[in-house]
């Protein structure tokens, strides 16, 4: 991983699509600080498409997609995203899976609710879980004192188990049924929403992350960038990110938005 400010301005300068995770990565302890909304809006009027992919639920991003200076939002780590259309007031929602599959899926994963809170003292089930649409979310340090590196293990374990996906985030182990995550949902959303081949313009693409479920972008992007807080976690990913901030959470965001515009102004 090396500095952002590495990053050559000319390869800076082509960017032409932003997506970020929002745990961590644009919030820092839990709050979304000012300037990593002001950079949002920055990116966006400067003609750059920025989109939030995140493990968030379906009724947090109905709001942000509707609400945020964004094109759109991929949520539950790949299960959707959506994208409303300001001109004709109509949101757009694209599923991973169908509703019908999405409803079966839900009932398997209460037994996996059930085993986990049984097997894992402390983990709770997220204060969001009420909003989502595909997955489970367990909590192990959200709204709960923190659980230890091995528990966090084990409630990945217990999911994989039962046969399910699961990833950890900075704060939630995710699980679901489907053979999708935030990679391949990725490309339909640019495909469908922005017009935009992931693979023919990946170079041109900037993926801003900090947790290990963040892996399969930081994999793919070349010019991926993870913010400072993603140092303490490398050694449980995957896949690395090319780049890194020097601060963390939404300030390491600022960073990045910063070199970007910076370096179009400087190139032009």
């Amino acid at each position: 991983m090396r500095p952002i400010a590495t990053m050559p301005l000319d390869v800076a300068a082509r960017i032409k699509v932003l997506f970020a995770d929002i745990d961590d990565t644009l919030t820092n302890e839990g709050r979304l600080p000012a300037v990593a909304y002001a950079a949002l809006e920055r990116l966006s009027a400067a003609g750059i498409a920025v989109a939030p992919i995140t493990g968030r639920p379906a009724g947090w991003c109905d709001m942000i997609a509707r609400m945020w200076p964004v094109a759109g939002v991929v949520g539950e780590n790949g299960a959707f995203y959506f994208s409303y259309d300001q001109q004709t007031r109509r949101m757009r929602r694209n599923f991973a899976i169908d509703d019908a599959q999405r409803a079966a899926d839900r009932e398997r994963l209460e037994a996996v609710r059930t085993r986990i809170l049984a097997e894992v003292p402390g983990a709770a089930i997220s204060a969001d879980q009420l909003y989502r649409e595909a997955d489970l979310a367990i909590d192990f340090c959200e709204d709960v004192p923190p659980l230890a590196d091995g528990e966090v293990d084990r409630i990945k374990r217990i999911f994989e188990q039962e046969g399910a996906v699961a990833k950890v985030s900075s704060i939630h182990v995710n699980g679901w049924y489907g053979a999708y995550d935030k990679l391949t949902m990725s490309r339909s959303f640019a495909a469908d929403i922005l017009g935009v081949d992931l693979e023919a313009d990946k170079s041109r693409i900037v993926f801003v992350g900090d947790s290990p479920n963040d892996a399969p972008m930081f994999g793919f992007f070349p010019n991926a960038c993870g913010v400072a807080n993603v140092l303490a976690l490398r050694n449980r990913m995957d896949a690395a990110p090319a780049y890194v901030t020097t601060a963390r959470g939404g300030y390491g965001f600022v960073e990045v938005a910063n070199h970007i515009l910076a370096a179009r102004r400087e190139v032009a």
